[in-house]
């Protein structure tokens, strides 16, 4: 009986937010797995008796990456986890969006601003107004976070707040990302394809997360409006660039690519999400037994 520890966060007093983990679990359970969910963290956890530990939702790791990625390494030691270690220490940083680009994959364009960072060439050094876009609507955001944790979007009017927000970001140390603002998004959403065991196993769409005058401290809703999508061949193609594109081609147990139009109208990369996706299996109920199949052939190998 393959024993399968399920990662996940400790969400105190309140509910868990992971939807899908009791689902996840009787699905191994049925299908012949010794399967448990423990939080990353849990000093007790004894994760090398599992054959395999699965991070499923450690939702509070980006803010705790200075924990988290040495948690991962020691586990990997330990017996398998998945996704592989180098993968998560790869896709913690959100400037991976860099490497995707220079091997020809399509994402949203960004420049990172880093605590101390004078880009060469700046026409007002040490001016922070001066790294942000004058003539169309802007994201920060962190290169470590989720569910849009200290992300907002800004108007070319609105610099001074923006650069009080990085300012912010600054000071705890935060590398910030600085996007355009994809109007694509507020048309035709932002898709995500999900990859389990190698294959597409479904897709879903969800509506813009930043709205115009959110505090980037503010809490937001993570996935607005979602529902279950249809992925056209032109986002399958990019979503599997995005993921023949991922340093030295490992074996990905799980993969979700976020995807937006471009001003061409082109699908582009939002994000690639390798370490602790959300499933929306709640959404996509029919997934749930291939996900667990899935599981059960990576701990059996």
């Amino acid at each position: 009986m393959p024993r399968i520890a399920l990662a996940t966060y400790d969400p105190g007093a309140e509910p868990s937010k992971d939807r899908d983990l009791p689902v996840l679990l009787r699905a191994l359970a049925d299908a012949g797995a010794e399967a448990v969910a423990r939080p990353w963290d849990d000093p007790e956890a004894e994760w090398g008796d599992h054959d395999l530990v699965v991070i499923r939702s450690t939702w509070d790791y980006s803010w705790r990456t200075d924990e988290f990625l040495p948690w991962v390494e020691r586990v990997a030691k330990a017996t398998r986890i998945a996704n592989p270690a180098e993968v998560v220490r790869w896709n913690a940083d959100k400037r991976y969006l860099g490497d995707l680009a220079a091997a020809g994959v399509p994402v949203v364009p960004t420049r990172y601003l880093a605590p101390g960072d004078l880009a060469p060439g700046d026409p007002a050094p040490g001016d922070p107004a001066a790294e942000l876009p004058a003539d169309r609507d802007f994201v920060v955001k962190p290169t470590f976070g989720a569910g849009a944790r200290f992300a907002a979007r800004y108007t070319p009017a609105e610099h001074g707040t923006a650069v009080r927000h990085l300012a912010r970001m600054h000071e705890e140390g935060l590398t910030a990302m600085v996007q355009p603002y994809v109007s694509g998004i507020d048309v035709s959403g932002e898709r995500a394809l999900q990859f389990f065991g190698g294959r597409l196993l479904h897709a879903s769409r969800k509506r813009a997360v930043l709205t115009p005058g959110t505090a980037y401290d503010a809490d937001k809703v993570a996935h607005p409006e979602l529902q279950r999508w249809t992925p056209t061949p032109a986002e399958l193609a990019v979503a599997e660039r995005a993921l023949a594109a991922v340093p030295e081609s490992p074996e990905l147990l799980y993969a979700r690519v976020d995807l937006v139009d471009g001003a061409d109208g082109q699908p582009q990369v939002m994000e690639l999400e390798l370490v602790e996706p959300n499933l929306f299996l709640f959404l996509h109920p029919g997934s749930v037994a291939g996900v667990a199949a899935a599981i059960l052939s990576a701990a059996r190998r």
